[in-house]
């Protein structure tokens, strides 16, 4: 802690006791107000007499800027993402809180503000204050008064602090929660039914991805936070739920990177009666939706490049992208035995324990991801990395499913639900061995949900969408810690 800054703490628990030995309390309950900055910036919108308004208002914020000049002093409020100037002149609020606004107020305070509306000589939506009322002492400063909080590493940390010092983070996370509204809208107006389901389970499944594990000591058992929100999701299809979607937080044990955060926000739906190309359609519905939401409009700028949102997006299928970009058909090289010859050809590195849908995987991430910039569904994977989906009703070897890639990054993952229990049973099985030879995110097998199966799931069809990637492209962001607002970092 520098000497400075501890100086500046001193100062301002010696002005909280000269308060309230004043009598002044530092911290009423409450603050009756009647307008937000935002309700006066809106209904003060038109010009003002000369002489200002003759309305009393009262609204309240927290001290952002003061300019002293001496016998008067402007000072701006910032209302959440909202601000607006001050006008205290020491002949109309009296000795006593001028001195309480001039001494012992602080950058970082909430007051409130009684007072008047008037434009100053440049036009400034102003409030000519005749009361003060100091409502919370500030004991810390904020951080880079006068610049704004900057550092990357701080911002995120002290996430308060970043709000307060960049307004325009603040803007960020109000379109975020528009977002989310958009896509809930966008569910209800189809009759879909919002529920939630466990993060604490007993078989982490859903995707290929490795948990996080604890114990409960009450029940004496091993359970796993929630990789995804499919395998219940599904029983309530079989419950009789037609139309389901759950917004939600999932976590997985993996690295930390601009794409990355270990607990993130994950959506799925499952419609009963429907496929994979129903829900491209829905897809494109909750994005397009969105984005307009936000923005206005579903042409993007992002990297210096156009993107467009709007439908219909393109649709291709995963062999054509592999043969147009790596030259090769990887799909049938898999399928034949040929995915590591065919790697090494394409100067794709791996080691020899690494799992063949990792090759793959990294095969597309090299030759074909980098060419997805305009909203793309890749369509038709192979068996062997889609355990949870309906095979493909024409192409041997191969599922109903797409991901959705938009700006080189999945965005959205879908199936043609897998409702034969037998085959399910049989997939998962493989899935468990291959997870006691080692593959850490193979799928668990769980008897509940196979179980549930047997009982009978209609056709159906399902989708997942990392709403925070989806932040990130609707919002113009290049980093998911920019879209959440208290990202997973390494322990100070």
């Amino acid at each position: 802690m520098s000497e400075s800054l501890e100086t500046q703490l001193l100062q301002r628990r010696e002005t909280l006791k000269r308060l309230t030995e004043a009598g002044v309390d530092p911290y009423p309950y409450s603050y009756v107000r009647t307008h937000t900055v935002a309700q006066l910036q809106a209904t003060f919108s038109g010009p003002l007499p000369e002489h200002g308004s003759d309305e009393v208002i009262r609204t309240a914020g927290r001290v952002m800027t003061v300019r002293d000049m001496g016998k008067s002093c402007f000072a701006t409020i910032s209302d959440g993402p909202d601000r607006i100037q001050i006008y205290v002149k020491k002949d109309v609020v009296g000795d006593a809180l001028y001195h309480l606004f001039q001494k012992d107020t602080d950058l970082g305070d909430f007051i409130g503000v009684e007072g008047t509306m008037f434009r100053t000589r440049t036009n400034e939506l102003s409030i000519r204050a005749t009361s003060l009322t100091m409502l919370c002492k500030s004991l810390r400063p904020l951080p880079e008064k006068f610049h704004g909080l900057k550092d990357v590493e701080t911002r995120y940390r002290e996430r308060e602090m970043d709000l307060v010092s960049n307004p325009e983070v603040l803007q960020l996370f109000v379109k975020r929660s528009k977002m989310m509204s958009s896509i809930r809208k966008t569910f209800e107006s189809r009759g879909f039914l919002e529920v939630e389901t466990p993060l604490l389970q007993a078989h982490a499944g859903g995707a290929a991805a490795k948990p996080f594990e604890t114990f409960h000591n009450a029940l004496e058992s091993k359970l796993f936070l929630r990789i995804a929100l499919e395998i219940h999701l599904k029983r309530l299809l079989v419950g009789g739920i037609g139309r389901v979607f759950e917004i939600g937080r999932v976590f997985r044990n993996e690295g930390v990177d601009t794409m990355h955060n270990p607990e993130f926000t994950l959506l799925e739906a499952y419609q009963a009666y429907a496929d994979y190309n129903d829900m491209m359609t829905l897809t494109e519905a909750i994005i397009s939706e969105a984005a307009m939401t936000c923005n206005g409009t579903t042409d993007l700028t992002l990297r210096e490049k156009p993107l467009s949102l709007k439908p219909p997006f393109v649709r291709a299928s995963m062999t054509d992208l592999f043969i147009e970009h790596a030259g090769v058909d990887v799909v049938k090289a898999w399928q034949e035995g040929r995915l590591r010859d065919v790697a090494r050809e394409l100067h794709v590195g791996f080691e020899d324990k690494t799992p063949d849908h990792k090759v793959f995987d990294r095969i597309f991430d090299m030759r074909v991801k980098p060419h997805l910039w305009q909203p793309t569904f890749v369509m038709d994977y192979p068996v062997e990395i889609s355990p949870l989906a309906k095979k493909h009703r024409s192409k041997p070897g191969l599922v109903e499913r797409f991901e959705l890639f938009i700006a080189q990054d999945e965005v959205a993952n879908a199936y043609s639900e897998l409702n034969d229990p037998v085959d399910q049973r049989h997939r998962l099985e493989k899935q468990s061995s291959a997870k006691q030879k080692g593959d850490e995110e193979a799928e668990m097998a769980d008897e509940s949900f196979l179980i549930a199966l047997e009982h009978g799931m209609p056709p159906a069809g399902g989708l997942g969408i990392g709403i925070d990637r989806l932040a990130m492209l609707i919002l113009g962001q290049t980093s998911i810690r920019e879209v959440i607002l208290f990202p997973l970092l390494k322990p100070e």
